[in-house]
């Protein structure tokens, strides 16, 4: 039998190995809790014996932050380290790789003013902008990927005893990531080969708009000339391969920015902004989202939106079958990386320029011309259940199911 330790280092291998694909030579940069020390210690050493020159760690701490939420003066959300995002920039410029390893407590700034949380969030997106456009370009390898918390365990597990809530929390990654198969990266190879022909399929089809069709959901959604589905396996400038989530159920691609109308329901809670917005819906006229109602959270969604211009807009539809190993657990995770690959979602904010024919080269005015929205936020938001429909409409009119009853219709 596995012990958790050995599942524990085939995850850090996993994530350096097939996450980010680490190349020798290649610095590798880690954003992490104090909290996973042990884990990202396995980490800098998997990245090490793969040839890394050098591992760089960003660490955070909730309760840091949650300090400087309640105790900080209201200017202090308006300013950022001006010399960490130009280090983020030049260590993206000589080829970095990123792994990002979320932890968070979804109810960490309950209570705290959502103006402070919006505040640093447009000034961290427009002082990381030159940054994520590396990152929302597939210029560089980047990953995700998640350990518990105990605060987090505990929301996900409420009704476990509370020395078993982190270990079930490990359980669910784990089997989530395949790393309870007897060979993981096998496992995501022939994962990735499956999502492939479903981006294949699609990208064939080149369909014009998807309409979707759900209880307290009636949406169309016109899908740019130059789109292109995506999904399982990225690929840098340099031609390396990564995975960019972990896990991954999905397959992209990108709206057109004005291409959106209709209504949209959420079918999961989001958790942004260290706070959950619950039973959501959002109303586009154009593209732009109009109307907007949450039954908790609300405020919070009101100041997400008014992040900047492109906050109104779609960056992002994802297609992710509701009969899907993620979803089959039956558990809220109050986690997007893995809520999100539970469900069908969409993202308000910026787009994918790779999900566009050329569009790692293309200019901003150009992007924007083809019909991407840009953003300094990318908040992905679900809305799949077993009741969703969703018809892929053609060029000439015509419309063929994609989804019957949550699950792919080909």
């Amino acid at each position: 039998m596995t012990t958790f330790h050995e599942n524990l280092q085939k995850y850090a291998d996993l994530a350096v190995k097939v996450g980010v694909n680490i190349q020798k030579g290649q610095t590798l940069v880690v954003n992490a809790p104090l909290t996973s020390a042990d884990f990202v210690r396995r980490i800098a050493e998997s990245a090490y014996d793969a040839g890394a020159k050098n591992v760089h760690v960003e660490w955070n701490d909730e309760t840091l932050t949650r300090i400087k939420y309640e105790k900080a003066p209201d200017e202090a959300f308006k300013e950022f380290p001006m010399w960490k995002a130009k280090g983020f920039e030049e260590l993206a410029e000589n080829d970095a790789a990123f792994l990002s390893i979320v932890s968070s407590n979804p109810d960490l700034l309950k209570g705290i003013d959502p103006e402070r949380i919006s505040n640093a969030s447009k000034t961290a997106g427009k002082a990381l902008e030159k940054y994520r456009d590396y990152i929302m370009s597939d210029h560089n390898s980047w990953s995700v990927v998640a350990v518990p918390s105990k605060q987090w365990a505990a929301k996900v597990f409420p009704d476990s005893p509370e020395d078993k809530q982190e270990e079930l929390l490990w359980g669910a990654i784990f089997d989530a990531t395949r790393v309870s198969t007897g060979d993981p990266v096998q496992a995501w190879k022939e994962h990735s080969a499956n999502l492939e022909q479903k981006v294949d399929y699609l990208n064939e089809k080149h369909y014009s708009k998807l309409h979707y069709r759900a209880p307290g959901t009636d949406l169309t959604i016109e899908l740019p000339e130059a789109h292109q589905w995506v999904g399982g396996i990225s690929e840098n400038v340099k031609g390396d391969h990564f995975v960019a989530n972990m896990p991954t159920e999905e397959v992209f691609t990108i709206p057109h920015k004005h291409g959106v109308n209709g209504v949209v329901t959420s079918t999961k809670p989001l958790s942004y902004g260290g706070t959950v917005i619950e039973e959501f819906s959002l109303t586009f006229e154009g593209g732009r989202i109009v109307k907007a109602e949450a039954k908790s959270g609300d405020e919070t969604l009101q100041h997400l939106l008014d992040t900047d211009e492109g906050a109104r807009y779609l960056g992002e539809v994802a297609l992710v079958p509701h009969d899907s190993p993620i979803s089959n657990v039956d558990t809220i995770f109050f986690n997007t990386l893995f809520d999100e690959n539970a469900s069908n979602h969409l993202a308000i904010g910026n787009a994918y320029s790779f999900c566009l024919e050329g569009g790692k080269n293309m200019s901003k005015e150009e992007l924007e011309a083809a019909g991407a929205n840009e953003s300094v936020t990318h908040v992905d938001f679900m809305i799949g259940s077993e009741e969703m429909d969703i018809d892929g409409i053609k060029s000439d009119g015509t419309s063929e199911p994609v989804f019957r009853n949550g699950n792919w219709a080909f």
